[in-house]
C-alpha cells in the first residue's frame, strides 16, 4: 500500500500545507560547483586535451580512452545508419514525431514575423527578427536517452533557420544509442560529438580547437550539466534550468479513475522528486482515483520510484469547485496542466499560468512528451509565472530598425537633445543637435 497525501481547501491550515508541499528549493552542492568550476577552467585553457581527458574519465572510455576529440566524431553516415538499424515501427514512430513538431513549429515562425512602419516625416521604425548562428544541443546519454528530446531541441531551431546545430551526447563505457542518433539524423543535426558533462558545456560555451563556440545552449542533463549551463550563461543563451517534472490534473469526476492514476504516475516515474497533485472537487471520486493508484502502481516497472514520488511530492486535493480548482492551479503554475472534464475549454479560460494545458480526457500529457507537435521543453518550479516553453523564439533574435529621415531628425534632435542635457550627457546632446537646420 502507498500512503498518499489526501489534503482539503476548506481546512485552516490548507495554503501554508500546500506552500510546503511546493517548496523545491535545489540545494546548492558546493562539492559539483566546485568540481564544475575546475572543469570549465581547465577547458578554457587546454581546449581538446581537456575535453578528452575529462571525457575518458568520466564515461569511462573503453580501450585506454580516445586519444583525441575527433574519435568522438559521429559522421553523418553513422547517424544514418543508426536511423536504418531501427526496426520499422520506432523509425516511423520518431519520423511521424518529427514531422508533427516541424509543423506545429512552422505554424509558430509565421507569427513572429518582423515589421516596418514609415512615419509622415518619412522615418522608418521596425524590427527584424534573425536566427542564431550556432546553437549547441544538449542530450543525455547511457540509461538516460532521450530521442523525443532531441526532436524538440534541434526541430525548432531547424525552423528558425540556426546556421549549424551541434549536438553532444555522452556515451557512457563508449556505447552509443541508436535513437537518439537517428532522432539526430531525422532532425538534420549537423554535427554530433559523443563527449558530455560540464566539459561539453565549456566546450560549447567558450570553444577549444576542434569546436567553435556556440551563442546557445538548450537540453537537460544532469546536476553537472545543469551547474555548468549556470555559469556560462552571459557568454552563451541558455534554455532554462529545469527542476523536476511536474504534473497538475484538474478533474470533475467524469474520467475514468484509472486514466487519471496513469497520467499521475506518467510524471512521478521520471524520478522520486516528480510531482503529481489532482484538483477535484469530489470527494467520492478522489476515492476511486486512489483506489487505482494502489491497483495499478504494483504492475508499474518503475513502481518505486513512483511511490517515492507520490509520498514525498504528490496529493490528491479536495476542492470546493472546479472555479476553485482553476484558481489553485494559478497559484501552482505546473509544467503540465491537464483539465479532464466535460467541458474543458471553459475551465482553461480561468487559467493563466501553465506550461503546458491539455484539453480534455483524451489529451493525456504522455502525447504531448513524444507526438502532438507542441514542444515538451516547458518551464518547471512555478516559473510557467514568466516564462514559456523552448520555441522557435529562442532561436531567433530581434533588432531594432531604425532610419530617421531628414525632417525626422529636425523634430527628434530637438526631443532628444532636451533629454540629453537633463541626462548630463552633453556629447549625446550634441550628436542631435548637429542635424539639426540652423
Amino acid at each position: 500500500m502507498i500512503q498518499l497525501r489526501k489534503l482539503d481547501s476548506t481546512a485552516i491550515d490548507f495554503q501554508e500545507t500546500l506552500d510546503a508541499l511546493l517548496a523545491f528549493e535545489a540545494e546548492t552542492d558546493f562539492a559539483i560547483e566546485k568540481a564544475v568550476t575546475d572543469i570549465i577552467a581547465q577547458v578554457r585553457a587546454r581546449g581538446d586535451e581537456a575535453v578528452v581527458e575529462y571525457t575518458n574519465k568520466f564515461d569511462r572510455i573503453p580501450n585506454g580512452g580516445a586519444a583525441d576529440i575527433h574519435a568522438f566524431e559521429i559522421g553523418q553516415a553513422e547517424l544514418d545508419a543508426a536511423l536504418a538499424s531501427l526496426p520499422d515501427a520506432q523509425r516511423t514512430a520518431l519520423q511521424t514525431a518529427a514531422e508533427r513538431i516541424r509543423v506545429f513549429h512552422e505554424r509558430q515562425k509565421q507569427e513572429l514575423q518582423g515589421f516596418t512602419y514609415t512615419e509622415a516625416d518619412g522615418t522608418v521604425l521596425g524590427q527584424r527578427i534573425t536566427p542564431l548562428d550556432r546553437v549547441g544541443i544538449y542530450v543525455p546519454g547511457g540509461k538516460a536517452a532521450y530521442p523525443s528530446s532531441v526532436l524538440m531541441n534541434a526541430v525548432p531551431a531547424k525552423v528558425a533557420g540556426v546556421g549549424e546545430i551541434v549536438m553532444v551526447v555522452p556515451t557512457p563505457d563508449g556505447v552509443k544509442n541508436q535513437m537518439v542518433l537517428a532522432a539526430a539524423a531525422i532532425a538534420g543535426v549537423d554535427r554530433v560529438i559523443g563527449i558530455g558533462g560540464a566539459q561539453a558545456v565549456a566546450a560549447l560555451a567558450y570553444g577549444t580547437e576542434s569546436i567553435q563556440p556556440v551563442d546557445k545552449i538548450v537540453g537537460p542533463g544532469n546536476a553537472y550539466v545543469a551547474a555548468a549551463k549556470r555559469r556560462v550563461f552571459g557568454a552563451v543563451g541558455i534554455d532554462m534550468i529545469a527542476g523536476p517534472s511536474e504534473i497538475l490534473v484538474i478533474c470533475d469526476g467524469t474520467t475514468d479513475p484509472d486514466w487519471v492514476a496513469m497520467d499521475l504516475f506518467s510524471q512521478a516515474e521520471h524520478d522520486e522528486l516528480a510531482q503529481a497533485i489532482l484538483l477535484c472537487p469530489d470527494a467520492g471520486y478522489i476515492a476511486q482515483v486512489e483506489a487505482s493508484i494502489q491497483k495499478l502502481l504494483p504492475t508499474m516497472p518503475r513502481q518505486d520510484v513512483i511511490r517515492t514520488s507520490l509520498t514525498d511530492r504528490g496529493a490528491l486535493i479536495k476542492v470546493r469547485s472546479m472555479e476553485e480548482a482553476c484558481e489553485i492551479a494559478n497559484g501552482i503554475a505546473a509544467e503540465h496542466l491537464e483539465i479532464s472534464a466535460e467541458n474543458p475549454r471553459q475551465w482553461a479560460e480561468k487559467i493563466r499560468h501553465a506550461g503546458a494545458m491539455f484539453l480534455g480526457r483524451f489529451s493525456s500529457e504522455s502525447l504531448g512528451d513524444y507526438c502532438c507537435g507542441p514542444n515538451h521543453v516547458l518551464p518547471t518550479s512555478r516559473t510557467a509565472r514568466f516564462s514559456s516553453p523552448l520555441g522557435v523564439y529562442d532561436f531567433q533574435k530581434r533588432s531594432s530598425v531604425i532610419e530617421v529621415s531628414e525632417a525626422g531628425a529636425q523634430t527628434l534632435g530637438k526631443v532628444a537633445a532636451e533629454l540629453a542635457y537633463g541626462e548630463g550627457l552633453q556629447a549625446h546632446a550634441r550628436s542631435a543637435e548637429l542635424r539639426l537646420k540652423t
